[in-house]
């Protein structure tokens, strides 16, 4: 039987608290309605014994207190809501455990921002990771030391696992399934909760809002002026002249206050006014690809499928709902 322990933080999501102790004690039931007998065994670990979750109104009643003894297997780390700083600070108490787990030979498994929590026990340094993609430049300049993995759904180094954004945990779970009893149960269990099983990307979902948290003027007059005018032919030459930097500081201090490159920054623009024009519009690929400065159907295929997974014609009948071929 495999030993999980489910680590309730306060101000953790109440929905991935209760959804993963569904999954696991429903593959449970599987498992005896097969004949079998059940394989995971869940428990609830916290600092105390009725934890408050997100709302600070409901709270879960705990099976083990951190500070005594428990052998586990797997440990399991729910995403944090709200000010995630915060959240940590609340939790600190529970670093320590977390990182002696993992000494006594315990996989780990992070749901979305869970990761955050995670990562402040330094296990995720030098380690490949994934989170919600809402939370990329937060994450990155919080822990760069850790490999943030743009779009993954699942990642996996070395015994940790984490998913991307929200409903990713589910696909997690189901992934965890799979490893620990085998692709049949996987398989039916996505079935039962209508999950996705092979979803492997964040990328349709993301919403590129531009890297602003940054104290580089400069940087962000660039910034403001590529939103304004991505339907035109901009060079970084002219971004640099602009702001009357060299253009080697110039796109040196752009990728550092960023985290893209200036060409990468104006893809990622033009792709999210694309977006915008399929979900919203009944302009063809053609009028798009114009709109937002591409001539080449090409190379704006391939471009806005490097960003978001999809190809214009798959973006836009996933989200224009008025659309019709």
């Amino acid at each position: 039987m495999l030993k999980i322990a489910l680590l309730i933080p306060e101000a953790a999501v109440s929905a991935a608290v209760t959804s993963t102790r569904y999954v696991f004690n429903t593959v449970n039931k599987f498992l005896v309605g097969s004949g079998k007998a059940p394989f995971f065994d869940i428990q609830l670990v916290g600092c105390k014994e009725h934890v408050p979750l997100q709302d600070g109104i409901t709270f879960i009643k705990t099976d083990i207190d951190i500070d005594e003894p428990i052998d586990v297997d797997l440990v399991i780390i729910p995403p944090l809501y709200g000010d995630l700083k915060a959240a940590i600070e609340i939790n600190k108490r529970t670093t320590p455990w977390i990182k002696k787990q993992r000494d006594k030979g315990a996989e780990i498994a992070t749901l979305c921002v869970g990761a955050f929590l995670l990562a402040e026990t330094g296990l995720l340094n030098g380690k490949k990771c994934s989170t919600h993609w809402a939370y990329y430049s937060e994450f990155k300049s919080t822990y760069p030391k850790v490999e943030l993995v743009d779009g993954a759904v699942i990642t996996e180094d070395d015994g940790i696992y984490s998913s991307g954004g929200a409903v990713s945990l589910w696909n997690l779970l189901i992934y965890l399934v799979e490893k620990y009893t085998n692709r049949e149960m996987a398989i039916m269990t996505a079935k039962y909760f209508s999950i996705d099983i092979d979803r492997n990307s964040q990328n349709a979902f993301m919403i590129f809002k531009g890297q602003k948290n940054h104290q580089d003027k400069e940087v962000k007059k660039a910034q403001l002026f590529i939103e304004k005018n991505y339907h035109k032919k901009i060079t970084v030459d002219e971004l640099a002249s602009m702001v009357a930097i060299s253009r080697r500081s110039f796109e040196r201090r752009f990728k550092q206050a960023t985290d893209n490159t200036v060409l990468e920054y104006l893809q990622r623009v033009k792709v999210e006014a694309a977006k915008r024009s399929f979900e919203n519009s009944r302009d063809n690929i053609s009028e798009v690809m114009y709109d937002v400065g591409y001539m080449d159907t090409k190379a704006f295929r391939n471009i806005f499928r490097k960003y978001t997974g999809l190809t214009p014609v798959q973006y836009r009948y996933k989200y224009n709902r008025r659309y019709t071929a």
